[in-house]
């Protein structure tokens, strides 16, 4: 036995966290180089990668080299030490970004073209026209703004901000001297990046970057110069600060210092021009303390997210996909209040194919109802204008008990939440911000009522954050209910987070970091007893990561038991699929579409008995041990089936899905011969059709009653 466990802890049987999110960006950087879709959906895949990356290496990358420089030793879930790791991540990074930039020059330029759209790389590009224009939106819009920066003597080399776009040049002073000198201009980012020229001839449009223009008039920053060379440059930073919240005195306070720091921090990565001056590079590298395997020399301009902004460029609709308008709610397609419908039984969320409306108006409502006594509610990540925070601010004004949870720990949204968390303590709530040394990543509401019959508890739990612009790219779920023991579950969530009081017991709900990880070992575990006992067993489960070593061991002894393991990842993934003797039962399905998959659902086949959760947690070890999260069932027989059929189509999907190969590659599905589908345009019909019928339902309802109303008198 002991050697069998062996094989299922062995290091060699997973895969490195940090190279697999690269396997993941890969997968989205294929859709943009797929040419079945849309080409200004491509455009965006592309600039997502970007983004991506950008994150990867503030954070993780960062991460790995604070281990190195603290001489940190252990190895990782697969084996690797910080500095194996960051060699094969430097590797794979560095192909990654060849690829991307062959695929915007050969492949999207070309047909951006054919479409009618130019983007001029240099400014050498330009017609004798566009440069009078150029030059003309030089001195009236941009040199204004600019701030000329030199080296010498008595100006020290600048501090170069977090993800800034610059350009660096060697000058040489006019005066005969032929010394070099380093001189700067940050690319000012309160200006649009993307400039379209005039006076194309009909049916071309052609744009410039904004870099491009500074770079060709940079002479008009130095005149007692000479210019030598100019090249973009970018760099990022360490962006993953560490806390010591026993110290800080006032969190709030401290995560604010931190922020600031942020901009600041040891330099990861460097990008510029590929054909930048050798000996501006040395300037470079040496005054950043960049390391060569961290410097990418770019064969296009820096900074891919732009693409991003000219997806947003208007004309261009026919390359697009059609926007997709998120559907009614069925329960809810009635003239009764939110509380009302939620009385009659629980109700199941699935956007963006539904509408994220229902959960707005289920605070809104609450807000305004005079017979609601309190709210409750944890925020993780809110839009900039939150309907939801203004409908909270509005219940506290209207003299109901208000208390929000707001984590400022959530990455790279601690500013936002900040500036939220101020404004509702200003509004009269009570906030709390999160627990010493746990972040709140939990997606909770609770409405408490006073009926007739006594007080009620309404509760809304979500897969996803209460933001209502990320709830129309995101896919989740949610649940609205009124049940009794979810009621006092929540209560005892709430009483645990701002206090100390910890339940003896819970009715339906399990919540990380102290009883999740438990629950689902237990499951796994009852699966593959159930397994070697001939009963049924089958496990389906969606989630975006599972990089927990613990849970896969127990995949990877069920598999071998016999249990059929069906998973749907959208990111990194730890486990290795369809290996003999370890994993042939354990499938892996990523689904990589326009929607951002993000739901977290599980399924356990339980002996014929099916058990089926939701909940803010994937397979990681900070979910299940360094945050407060939530499962939750799902009972109702009738919602069972519906979320059972969401795991089954994404399941089905052989047109966005890509499957986890043995070798840990990822390969799209052969779909020749095959009846295609494609898992969130069958979810958009499927939504369409189920409130079309609701709606035709309601119509001859309201027919019958008109019918059968008595006459006045």
């Amino acid at each position: 036995m002991a050697e069998t466990e062996n094989v299922y802890t062995d290091p060699k049987n997973y895969v490195n966290r940090e190279l697999s999110w690269l396997e993941f960006n890969y997968r989205i950087l294929n859709e943009s180089r797929d040419k079945a879709i849309p080409l200004f959906e491509r455009l965006k895949f592309l600039s997502i990668t970007a983004s991506n990356l950008d994150e990867f290496c503030m954070v993780r990358v960062a991460s790995l080299k604070d281990q190195v420089h603290a001489k940190y030793k252990k190895t990782d879930i697969a084996g690797l030490r910080a500095d194996e790791q960051l060699a094969l991540i430097s590797e794979k990074t560095h192909r990654l970004v060849d690829l991307q930039y062959s695929t915007y020059s050969r492949s999207l330029l070309p047909a951006l073209k054919q479409q009618g759209l130019e983007i001029l790389w240099e400014h050498e590009e330009l017609t004798e026209k566009e440069q009078q224009y150029v030059d003309g939106y030089f001195r009236e819009t941009v040199y204004p703004v600019l701030t000329p920066m030199a080296v010498d003597s008595s100006r020290p080399f600048p501090l170069i901000r977090n993800k800034s776009l610059n350009i660096a040049a060697l000058v040489q002073k006019k005066s005969g001297d032929d010394t070099l000198e380093f001189a700067m201009v940050q690319v000012p980012s309160v200006l649009p990046r993307i400039v379209e020229l005039p006076n194309c001839e009909e049916g071309v449009r052609r744009i410039i970057l904004l870099e491009e223009v500074i770079e060709r008039n940079i002479h008009e920053l130095f005149l007692n110069y000479n210019i030598v060379s100019a090249h973009p440059f970018r760099i990022m930073r360490n962006a993953d600060f560490m806390l010591d919240e026993e110290e800080a005195v006032d969190l709030l306070e401290e995560i604010q210092k931190q922020l600031k720091k942020r901009q600041w921090g040891e330099v990861i990565r460097l990008e510029i021009e590929e054909k930048v001056d050798k000996r501006l590079l040395k300037i470079l590298k040496k005054e950043l303390s960049v390391e060569n395997e961290d410097i990418y020399e770019i064969s296009g301009p820096l900074d891919l997210t732009f693409l991003m902004k000219l997806y947003g460029m208007g004309g261009f609709d026919h390359l697009k996909s059609k926007t997709y308008v998120p559907q009614p709610v069925p329960a809810l397609m009635n003239e009764e209040d939110i509380f009302t419908n939620i009385r009659k039984g629980d109700i199941l969320l699935h956007h963006p194919y539904q509408t994220f409306d229902p959960v707005v108006n289920f605070v809104r409502q609450a807000s305004r109802d005079p017979e609601v006594l309190a709210i409750k509610q944890t925020l993780y990540r809110v839009s900039g204008h939150s309907p939801i925070v203004a409908a909270l601010a509005e219940a506290a004004d209207n003299g109901k008990q208000v208390s929000v949870l707001v984590e400022l720990k959530a990455r790279f949204d601690e500013e936002n939440n900040i500036n939220w968390a101020k404004k509702l303590e200003k509004a009269g709530c009570h906030v709390i911000y999160g627990l010493m040394g746990l972040k709140t990543h939990c997606k909770i509401t609770l409405v408490v009522r006073r009926e007739e019959d006594g007080i009620r508890r309404y509760v809304h739990l979500g897969t996803g954050n209460y933001n209502d612009s990320t709830a129309r790219l995101y896919t989740d779920c949610g649940l609205m209910t009124c049940n009794p023991k979810i009621g006092q579950d929540a209560t005892a969530v709430f009483n645990m987070l701002s206090g100390y009081s910890e339940p003896p017991a819970w009715n339906k709900l399990s919540l990380a970091p102290l009883w999740l990880r438990s629950k689902f070992i237990k499951m796994i575990r009852r699966e593959t007893a159930n397994a070697r006992e001939g009963k049924r067993s089958h496990i389906m489960a969606k989630m975006n990561s599972l990089c927990d070593k613990e849970i896969i061991a127990n995949l990877y002894e069920a598999s071998c038991a016999g249990v059929k393991i069906e998973l749907v990842i959208r990111g990194i993934c730890c486990l290795k699929a369809g290996v003999a003797g370890l994993s042939e039962n354990i499938s892996v399905h990523s689904i990589v579409g326009n929607f951002l998959e993000h739901a977290r659902i599980f399924c356990f086949e339980n002996d014929g008995s099916p058990e089926v959760y939701m909940g803010s947690a994937d397979w990681m070890p900070r979910n299940l041990d360094k945050r407060v999260e939530i499962l939750f069932p799902v009972e109702d027989e009738s919602l069972k089936e519906q979320v059972i059929h969401i795991l089954q189509v994404q399941l089905e999907d052989n047109v966005k899905a890509h499957i986890l190969q043995p070798d840990g590659t990822y390969e799209k599905i052969d779909k020749r011969g095959k009846e295609l589908v494609t898992a969130q345009l069958q979810f958009c019909e499927e939504a369409i059709a189920a409130a079309s019928a609701r709606k035709q339902e309601e119509s001859v309802d309201v027919h019958e009653t008109r019918r059968f109303a008595p006459a006045e008198a």
